[in-house]
């Protein structure tokens, strides 16, 4: 009896790694046809017609297998490019950072290096970003900005070692959204020290909005948190030249009366 049963454990263990082998070996054996027939060229043409049809992932998986089978060949550093777009397009966001490192670290002098540090902050960007919550409208503007960090120093680095980059004015447009991104973050945090009565950290905070995102919108709130921060800790003076300030800049303002 044993016998047998170990037998029928075998059959379906057979039997199982069978059907995942066919289920996985299609699109090695397409890859393997293509480069049989047409070689590299036939597989990285067969990856751009992919890519064109949207269909990214299959594209990206066609481009990862020639580059890892001819890493150093003619068409090795278009197909890390293209692998590059095609990762942040299949929101493979992981595998697209590390082709950029990659690219950036062996090709320094590249003519496409400025476009490699423009897509790391693109896709630094993605990751910061949640999709589910902007559909459903919920404001997590307390959550870890430290992807949007990032992000705005690839596109600074894009800036001043490629100033007339075609990449450098939307790096800049997004620099200021990235900005208001981490200035909304600091006000939030704000808001949740207010709230457990920690206004000197909540001044702080409010401060830091002011002399790091003076060109953003959040510049009025961070004002009225240090004005009521400083009323509360009974710090006239300070509260007096936030209010000053306030005054000047948002005459309208509700804490202005």
């Amino acid at each position: 009896m044993i016998s047998k049963i170990t037998l029928k454990e075998i059959l379906l263990a057979a039997a199982l790694v069978a059907f995942v082998g066919c289920s996985s070996a299609p699109e090695d054996k397409d890859v393997e046809l293509i480069l049989k027939n047409q070689g590299a060229q036939g597989l990285y043409q067969d990856a751009k017609n992919k890519m064109k049809m949207g269909n990214y992932g299959a594209a990206t998986e066609a481009l990862s297998s020639l580059d890892s089978r001819f890493p150093f060949g003619p068409l090795s550093h278009q197909v890390q490019l293209d692998l590059i777009y095609g990762y942040y397009k299949s929101g493979k966001t992981d595998e697209g950072l590390a082709i950029i490192d990659r690219f950036i670290r062996l090709n320094p002098n590249h003519s496409d290096v400025d476009y490699a540090i423009y897509m790391r902050g693109l896709t630094n960007m993605e990751v910061d970003r949640n999709l589910f919550q902007e559909l459903v409208g919920i404001d997590r503007s307390d959550r870890d900005p430290s992807n949007s960090r990032q992000a705005f120093n690839d596109f600074r680095r894009l800036i001043e070692k490629f100033p007339d980059s075609k990449y450098a004015a939307d790096a800049q447009k997004r620099m200021l959204h990235i900005k208001s991104r981490l200035a909304k973050y600091e006000i939030a945090i704000a808001r949740y020290y207010m709230r457990r009565e920690a206004f000197v950290a909540a001044a702080n905070r409010g401060r830091y909005v002011i002399e790091n995102y003076y060109d953003t919108k959040h510049v009025q709130e961070a004002l009225e948190i240090m004005v009521e921060c400083y009323d509360q800790l009974k710090l006239d003076d300070l509260k007096d030249n936030a209010m000053k300030t306030l005054k000047l800049n948002y005459p309208n303002s509700s804490f202005i009366s």
